[in-house]
């Protein structure tokens, strides 16, 4: 977390510190009735504070990221409205349980009944009876009625609040995103695929030219479709998935071309491809360096690569066979930790990287949101 981000957090614990202050001392503070002992007044409020607290960690914790986060918003306002009520009720229940066995409130001398009044003689018309000076006391609000009352208050603060604070993070990200993306523009289309990579296809594709003419145009409208697809989507934040699988596919039948049946190459595309958007190049550098390090010439070697699409996560599984040089040589791997150094300023917590390097295999697990 960069100091600007701790910086809104520490701004964010603050308010909620002061907010919970005013709503505890200040019916203290200014409390009507002054012949209740403090201790008694303080009680009252916390018959309030208790479930409005539970509705505000109901609310930060589970509604707002669980619902409203997760572009749900209808869901959020039934099952704030919901557990507002449930709270209201559980508020009511206890006051009314508390007022039948709190003991009555004792008569003040102000307070006190009027004498009766004497019945005049008969024949005489009664006396006038001087004026009752006393008046009659507000009914205090119940507390599941302040209760009712705060827990609307609360629940907006605490949403705008963090929806406020959350879009400035996303912003903030934001832009440091565009200047990482202005600052490697030009180093990440000469780094995602290695220039040997098209001296080598090319090669390929002048041997193939004599021996199947067929493949070899084939082979070189894949080429062009590659560079194309380079040439405009590296200056574009999102690409389709689409397009993205089509990219993948091309290039890995490329590499096949270099290879002898001893390599053996599977790529498992899903059949329906999601109408989704993702950066480009997410999965170039992991693919690259399993043909760099995972392919033997001497014995049998395999590279498997698995695009899996769920509901709304991405999965990505490469394996590879680790070669004896590769073994000897770990990977340094620039490309995968520029990769890695991309997700966190693309995705932050969101996306799960599990590279496992055993001794002979090496296995790259990537899951990002869709």
């Amino acid at each position: 977390m960069n100091s600007r981000n701790k910086k809104i957090l520490f701004t964010e614990i603050a308010l909620v510190i002061l907010i919970w202050l005013v709503l505890l001392i200040t019916p203290i503070l200014f409390r009507e009735d002054n012949n209740n002992p403090l201790w008694r007044s303080i009680a009252n409020q916390l018959e309030i504070l208790v479930p409005l607290s539970v509705l505000f960690l109901i609310n930060r914790f589970i509604l707002v990221p669980k619902l409203l986060f997760k572009r749900k918003p209808g869901l959020f306002i039934i099952s704030v409205l919901g557990v507002i009520l449930l709270l209201t009720l559980v508020s009511y229940a206890y006051d009314v349980n508390n007022n039948k066995t709190r003991p009555p409130k004792e008569i003040r001398a102000d307070d006190q009944m009027q004498p009766p009044r004497d019945n005049p003689p008969p024949g005489e018309a009664p006396r006038p009876q001087p004026p009752q000076t006393g008046k009659r006391q507000p009914r205090p609000v119940p507390p599941f009625a302040n209760f009712l009352i705060f827990s609307f208050l609360i629940v907006g603060f605490d949403t705008g609040l963090r929806s406020g604070l959350r879009w400035i993070v996303a912003e903030n990200e934001k832009v440091k995103l565009e200047k990482e993306n202005v600052s490697n523009q030009l180093a990440l289309l000469k780094t995602q695929i290695s220039p040997h990579f098209f001296m080598n296809t090319l090669n390929n594709i002048h041997s193939l030219v004599d021996t199947n003419a067929e493949e070899a145009k084939e082979a070189i409208i894949k080429l062009s479709k590659m560079m194309r697809y380079l040439l405009y989507e590296t200056e574009t934040e999102q690409t389709t998935l689409k397009k993205e699988v089509e990219f993948l596919e091309s290039y890995i039948n490329l590499m096949k071309l270099r290879f002898s049946d001893k390599v053996r190459i599977s790529l498992n595309l899903p059949a329906v491809i999601p109408d989704a958007s993702i950066p480009p190049f997410l999965f170039t550098s992991f693919i690259e360096n399993a043909f760099k390090h995972g392919v033997s010439y001497k014995s049998e070697s395999f590279i498997t690569i698995d695009l899996i699409p769920g509901k709304d996560r991405l999965l990505f599984v490469s394996k590879n066979t680790k070669t004896e040089k590769t073994r000897m040589n770990e990977f340094s791997g620039i490309g995968v930790e520029n990769t890695r150094k991309r997700l966190d300023l693309l995705y932050g917590n969101e996306y799960h990287l599990d590279i496992i390097d055993n001794e002979d295999l090496y296995t790259v697990n990537l899951s990002i949101p869709l």
